[in-house]
């Protein structure tokens, strides 16, 4: 049973408007790339999970915090022994394990070694279901979830699910019998009542309002090349059209996930779109979809 669907990160999608409307780094592009191939994998894997056929509780994306201590886990499954930890990886390429470090094998370069990672969350959780006095079996794992992925010299004892062998972790599980009850639930939505709404450790490129592009980008090749008619955006680059409404509310979702700080008012909005559209346009459609606060000049949307 699905209790926890997942979602794009907040840095992710910050980092996916900023990328039509400010030139990354090298550094920055790398962690953009990094965001969109860790969501692909994980979503990879959520489909495959749809095949657990026995009762069990399944949470996805789960930030919790333990004495100042935040940790992450990407699927959590209660079942009716065992508390499964799930670490998603969408690695790709040749690596190797040395000693405790993990290295790519055609850069040398060493990777934060997963297993760290895991140990970790694996320690933090426990400390928490201590605290909470419920006593669960938790076994903790990294699946590698793409089928490009090698990794030499890794001991046997490592907490690792290969690509080779996701389909048969779950369906391990799947013959595994698991039976809830209220105590099963009673935990699921604990943690879910813990769960964080916003990472701390989250890394957002810095920027400001006035260094990043203006204008109504194209929702499926993000080009600035818009056309108009009466109630359709045209891209010229790739030919998709978008009404107009819906391409200025989806600006104003940009505008409010890039600058939670500032308000939205029919100027504000105006200015951030930047395209042939009078005031009174975006005054309507705002008044349409937000509540209105404040009169006149004055008027703010929330």
């Amino acid at each position: 049973m699905l209790v926890k669907s997942r979602s794009e990160s907040l840095e992710l999608v910050a980092m996916r408007y900023l990328a039509s409307r400010v030139d990354f780094s090298e550094q920055e592009k790398y962690q953009h790339v990094n965001l969109e191939k860790g969501y692909e994998g994980e979503v990879k894997f959520d489909q495959l999970a749809e095949s657990l056929l026995e009762e069990r509780y399944v949470i996805n994306d789960l930030l919790l915090e333990v004495n100042n201590s935040y940790f992450q886990i990407d699927t959590l499954l209660i079942s009716q022994t065992a508390i499964h930890l799930l670490d998603i990886k969408n690695y790709q390429g040749d690596y190797y394990i040395e000693g405790d470090k993990l290295y790519s094998v055609t850069t040398r370069r060493e990777w934060k070694n997963p297993i760290d990672q895991l140990k970790r969350s694996a320690t933090l959780f426990r400390q928490l279901l201590q605290k909470l006095e419920m006593n669960y079996h938790v076994e903790a794992s990294v699946i590698f979830i793409n089928p490009e992925f090698t990794l030499y010299q890794a001991p046997l004892e490592l907490p690792i699910v290969f690509p080779t062998q996701v389909n048969r972790f779950l369906k391990d599980l799947n013959i595994t019998p698991s039976k809830l009850n209220n105590k099963h639930q009673q935990l699921s939505q604990k943690l879910l009542s813990l769960h964080q709404i916003n990472n701390p450790h989250s890394k957002f490129p810095r920027y400001t309002y006035e260094q990043l592009r203006k204008g109504v980008f194209c929702n499926s090749c993000r080009s600035l090349l818009l056309s108009k008619t009466q109630q359709y955006f045209l891209c010229t680059k790739c030919g998709s059209h978008e009404k107009i409404e819906q391409a200025i509310l989806r600006n104003i979702e940009e505008f409010k996930v890039l600058f939670p700080e500032r308000l939205i008012t029919t100027q504000s909005i105006h200015d951030w779109c930047e395209v042939d559209l009078c005031k009174k346009t975006i005054r309507r459609i705002l008044k349409k979809h937000y509540t209105p606060h404040g009169v006149s000049k004055d008027t703010y949307y929330m």
